[in-house]
């Protein structure tokens, strides 16, 4: 009698474990659907698509080990991955993203990303799915808007559609992802104004927007974010004046504003910060005078202030900083002599270049 028993609870044991291995019929049928709404015509990587257990040696599909469910789908187009590099070329791939992926309830990663070809919308039930923490379609060709209710997806931390032609508005959601870390929205064609209270995004590290049609002003609110070092705001029609509270902004390292309709001064703040490293206000439409509050622990690997109306000297300052890498002051309206030694006697020309009555090395003597 104990032996039937043990024998009876191996079974049972054996029956679990084979259970949790394996994908259920349901996962699998959301993934089939999904692929019969794509078309990759060169690598073949759907031809291992085959088989009732969608867990073991998908290409591309990982599941739980716990729960069996399918957890990641992580195809990218540009990979390192032995099927890229035996083929020489990187992927191409047509149709779009089946709604049916949302049936998929405990997926923690979607990326489809880099396929150049892929077309369709965001299917809207993405916001759906309540374990999501990374959504990556970068590099595609899809369209429509960014689902409305993003914000419902609270374990996100990475939101990359860039380089797609994607429209409309950042959704007033998106302030509600308390998990988002990093928010790539570059070379879309979305509109309208970042939320107001941007702010409110306390775990965000990188925020890329550049080569949209973003209009408004700067929201005050982003100096709120105490983790941010990468903003990247270039390539918009943004307005008003840059806020100095972007200046007092602890980690910030990155800050580029260039090719907007910016206009009113250069805050102090934004100079005499000695965390940032990169800044671009170049093309817009800042006036007055370079504030002249550089500092031993000003550090600048790239300082762009050209294409601006900015009027009076080169700051004196500059020549009190620890390092001063590339510098473009040209097309502006500086007068007077270039500071003597460093960091001027390592730049060229074109850093001062078309200025009304700039004079000094490396231009010509006053």
């Amino acid at each position: 009698m104990g032996l039937l028993l043990l024998f009876t609870f191996s079974f049972t044991l054996l029956a679990v474990t084979s259970t949790v291995n394996s994908c259920p019929p349901a996962d699998r049928a959301a993934l089939l659907a999904f692929k019969s709404s794509l078309q990759e015509p060169y690598l073949g990587i759907f031809n291992s698509w085959t088989g009732s257990d969608c867990c073991n040696n998908w290409y591309g599909i990982s599941c739980d080990p716990t729960t069996g469910r399918v957890a990641d789908i992580n195809l990218r187009g540009e990979s390192e991955d032995p099927i890229f590099v035996k083929a020489g070329r990187s992927g191409f791939m047509t149709g779009s993203i089946s709604p049916e992926i949302c049936k998929l309830d405990r997926l923690t990663t979607l990326i489809v990303a880099d396929w150049k070809g892929l077309s369709g919308e965001i299917p809207s039930c993405v916001s759906s799915l309540p374990n999501l923490r990374i959504l990556d379609l970068i590099g595609n060709k899809i369209s429509g808007e960014i689902p409305a209710d993003i914000g419902n997806l609270q374990r996100l931390t990475v939101l990359n559609v860039a380089d797609n032609l994607i429209s409309g508005e950042i959704p007033a959601s998106i302030v509600n992802l308390k998990s988002l870390m990093h928010l790539d929205l570059r070379n879309n064609r979305i509109s309208g104004e970042i939320p107001s209270d941007f702010g409110k995004l306390g775990m965000l590290s990188r925020a890329l927007l550049s080569r949209n049609q973003l209009t408004g002003t700067i929201p005050t609110s982003i100096s709120n974010l105490n983790r941010l070092a990468d903003l990247d705001l270039s390539v918009n029609r943004i307005s008003g004046s840059i806020p100095a509270q972007l200046g007092t902004m602890r980690v910030l390292s990155a800050l580029n504003l260039g090719s907007n309709l910016i206009s009113g001064t250069i805050p102090s703040s934004l100079l005499s910060n000695k965390g940032i490293d990169i800044l671009n206000l170049s093309r817009n439409s800042i006036e007055g005078y370079i504030p002249d509050v550089f500092w031993s622990k000003s550090y600048f690997t790239a300082l762009d202030l050209s294409y601006n109306n900015l009027r009076g000297s080169v700051p004196k300052s500059l020549s009190s900083a620890a390092y001063i890498g590339h510098l473009d002051l040209g097309y502006n309206h500086l007068c007077g002599a270039i500071p003597a030694g460093s960091p001027f006697d390592h730049l060229e020309a074109s850093s001062f270049t078309n200025n009304d009555c700039l004079c000094g090395m490396p231009l010509q003597s006053c």
